[in-house]
């Protein structure tokens, strides 16, 4: 047996705007965007619009992004603090779509450029969001060099916008309830502001100043999350995804982004998934590292110094907060959650912060804008500031403020932290394992892991993506499905009662908590069970020049194909094993032939002869299979209603949903009519023996042939000839028992 790996090129079904949507923001590159505005004033006039009309108030320009123009675009100038009347490079809002529907750039209606006031090092924000997006959605980010008429106004941070779009790309769903945590009035050091405190009761008009609605309606959904928060906390999980809180609360903390919920209470978005929970998302974080230091909503509420910056206490709202701080008090007196929220702080210190990883980030980032930076003649520091920063502390001369440096605020923020009470004295997790180890659908699953120093072990697990995690017990009592007591395992047995399994793992002791994967729940251990026949199907095959395999997924989970194979029935080739790839619920991927490496799947049909081909899963059953056979030049042999129909002739869809078949299902068709060189008769299979006949216009017969009845699998018939031989006005039948079938042919 001859064994076949990684011989073909393989791709799967995207849709173009997801296949674009990562060079707009593609962190090693730099984009350049022209507007051009018809009035030469237009600084004035996008001020004035900016103070009397805020977000309303745009000015026409035409917008040409990395090449591509976009006429009539509406653009304005955004921002607090970083608009400023006085200066030249303001941030920028611009909507391609404003006069004209559906103008984007690869996807991409909104764009919005931060002008990098507070930021010397001028990766703060691009760092932030890179680092924020391996524990949970949040924007993607680079840079863009931006001029206008034709004037280079600066290196602007390019920042993917949280709007219906991206809601949809994360959550599946863009109508459910939405806000921006964006007061009308910033109040400090006193103000409420947008910090869910129940300050209103159930009047929904006393919070309108505080909350932005993103969306047609959900007032009365937010009160009810404040309400719940605030004052049923017992219940809170089912309004609010309390681990994304906790993420956003450990980021915020780890990474010094004050001004966010704990600072001024704003910069977040929320958004209510399908399960009715509202998701925190993280916003504005061009002032992390401690650019921002005016308040942290507690005992620092006049401001920090750097010093204070680097052991700033991730748990001091609970002593002290100078307006309500519900989203934290109420979580952080939880002991559990307190734990699992250190537990998180843990994680991004460790896989960012102790290894270096972000300052060698930080200064890859500073490589790539280093000339588009000494080039910016409006930026707000010198081009030694920017390269300063990156290690120590600028600024301090004038008007501007002390910016820390990012190497020596975070070795000194890790420092304190790996000592914090909560963060270290952690359980150790290790030796997971399920049994068994390929699982069935609806029979119990059992997972197992040693487990060090823990008096409290949880297992969390779904078996669809869309549904919450259940928390259940696991035990080392050898009771409960767990084998020995006391050796160290824990164990816990559920029913796998869906087409996935995925899960995590908490324990805890009196000190601290720890999860595995460190960073769940928002990654999480998936299994897949044996999947059937009918779940994973051979759709549609190319056997005509470039030779290709299309298999659809028909579960509504992914499917990993690494361990599944083809096998055929020919002396070409034996099998094909998959790598690891993933197959998207509904989706299709396509094994093809062409491959640069000049290595390829050969499984082209030779003359009339048959080859079995098999699909087999991971346990090696065989779940789908066809007979494939010579199909006509120009056409494919695939399904049709995609994924269950019959095989026909049909024209080709790679990865993308079959076309109807053009076997006719009475009758035959013959083509090209008239014919010069050859001719096809494609028939449905009779299942049985026939004859193939062939008359001039005197009624002769001048060709006959007879076929045997074809094996069961083939589905549809195609029969090559060549015109040769051939001339004038012909009759084709095909007859059989029972049955007739005559049409025209003309050969020239």
């Amino acid at each position: 047996m001859r064994f076949w790996f990684l011989l073909i090129g393989i791709f799967w079904f995207a849709s173009s705007t997801n296949a674009q949507e990562v060079n707009f923001y593609d962190a090693s590159a730099i984009n350049e965007i022209r507007i051009s505005f018809r009035e030469s004033d237009w600084r004035h006039i996008l001020d004035s619009l900016f103070i009397n009309q805020g977000d309303s108030g745009r000015l026409i320009g035409d917008v040409k992004v990395n090449g591509e123009e976009f006429p009539d675009a509406g653009i304005r100038y955004k921002g607090y603090s970083s608009w400023n009347s006085n200066e030249i490079k303001n941030p920028f809002n611009i909507d391609l779509d404003y006069i004209h529907a559906g103008q984007d750039y690869q996807g991409f209606a909104k764009i919005k450029l931060s002008n990098v006031i507070h930021d010397p090092s001028f990766v703060r924000e691009v760092l932030s969001y890179e680092i924020a997006r391996q524990y949970m959605p949040a924007p993607r980010a680079n840079y863009s060099r931006l001029f206008v008429n034709e004037e280079y106004i600066g290196l602007y941070t390019n920042v993917e916008a949280i709007d219906k779009r991206f809601i949809t790309s994360r959550f599946g769903s863009n109508d459910r309830s939405f806000f921006k945590g964006e007061p009308e009035t910033l109040i400090y050091p006193f103000g409420q502001n947008a910090n869910l405190a129940y300050s209103h009761g159930t009047d929904t008009s006393g919070y309108l100043p505080y909350y932005k609605m993103e969306s047609d309606r959900g007032w009365s959904n937010l009160v009810n999350l404040i309400r719940i928060l605030n004052t049923n906390s017992d219940s809170l999980g089912q309004y609010l995804n309390i681990d994304r809180a906790l993420w956003m609360h450990a980021f915020n903390y780890a990474l010094l982004n004050l001004d966010s919920y704990i600072g001024y209470a704003q910069n977040y978005y929320l958004y209510e998934d399908e399960n009715g929970r509202f998701n925190p998302l993280l916003w504005d974080l061009n002032m992390s590292f401690g650019s921002f230091r005016d308040t942290d909503g507690s005992t620092n509420f006049l401001g920090l110094t750097i010093p204070k910056l680097k052991t700033l206490d991730p748990l001091q709202h609970l002593k002290f907060s100078i307006s309500p701080r519900p989203l934290m008090t109420r979580l952080f007196a939880n002991d559990t959650l307190k734990r699992m929220y250190l537990a998180h702080i843990r994680t991004i210190i460790g896989e960012n912060i102790e290894n270096g990883n972000y300052y060698s980030k930080a200064l890859s980032m500073q490589e790539l804008i280093r000339l588009s930076v000494q080039a910016d003649t409006n930026k707000f520091y010198s081009f030694q500031d920017f390269i300063n920063n990156a290690d120590t502390t600028v600024g301090g001369v004038g008007s501007m403020i002390l910016y820390p440096g990012l190497r020596d605020l975070m070795t000194a923020r890790s420092a304190y932290l790996a000592g914090y009470k909560g963060i270290s004295s952690h359980p150790l997790i290790t030796e997971i394992r399920n049994s068994p180890e390929i699982p069935l659908k609806q029979q119990p699953v059992v997972i197992e892991a040693k487990i060090e120093d823990a008096s409290e072990v949880i297992l969390a697990y779904r078996c669809k993506r869309e549904d919450l995690f259940t928390q259940v017990s696991m035990w080392d009592n050898g009771q409960s499905g767990d084998a020995v007591a006391d050796d160290g395992f824990f164990t816990a047995s559920v029913l796998l009662n869906g087409n996935v399994f995925q899960y995590y793992i908490y324990a805890q002791n009196d000190s601290a908590g720890v999860f595995s994967p460190p960073r769940a729940a928002y990654e999480y251990y998936t299994l897949q069970p044996a999947i059937g026949k009918g779940e994973l199907v051979i759709n549609e095959v190319s056997l005509n020049n470039n030779e290709w395999i299309e298999i659809q997924n028909r579960t509504t989970e992914p499917i990993n194909l690494e361990g599944f194979r083809f096998t055929f029935s020919s002396e070409l080739m034996d099998e094909w094993l998959f790598p690891d790839v993933v197959i998207e619920a509904g989706k299709f991927l396509c094994v093809d032939s062409r491959d640069i490496t000049g290595n390829y799947l050969d499984f082209s049909i030779p003359g009339k002869n048959f080859i079995k081909l098999e699909l087999e899963n991971s346990k090696e059953e065989v779940i789908d299979s066809h007979i494939l056979t010579t199909v006509p030049d120009s056409r494919t042999l695939g399904r049709y209603p995609n994924g269950y129909g019959p095989f026909v002739f049909m024209e080709p869809s790679p990865c993308a949903n079959n076309f109807v078949g053009t076997t006719p299902t009475n009758g035959f068709n013959v083509y090209p009519n008239p014919a010069s060189e050859q001719f096809t008769i494609e028939f449905v299979n009779p299942r049985e023996a026939y004859n193939i006949e062939i008359f001039n216009a005197s009624g002769q017969c001048i060709f006959k042939e007879e076929y045997d009845a074809n094996p069961e699998h083939m589905d549809a018939v195609a029969l090559q000839y060549e015109c040769k031989g051939f001339s004038g006005l012909l009759i084709v039948r095909i007859s059989g028992n029972g049955f007739q079938e005559i049409e025209k042919l003309l050969v020239r």
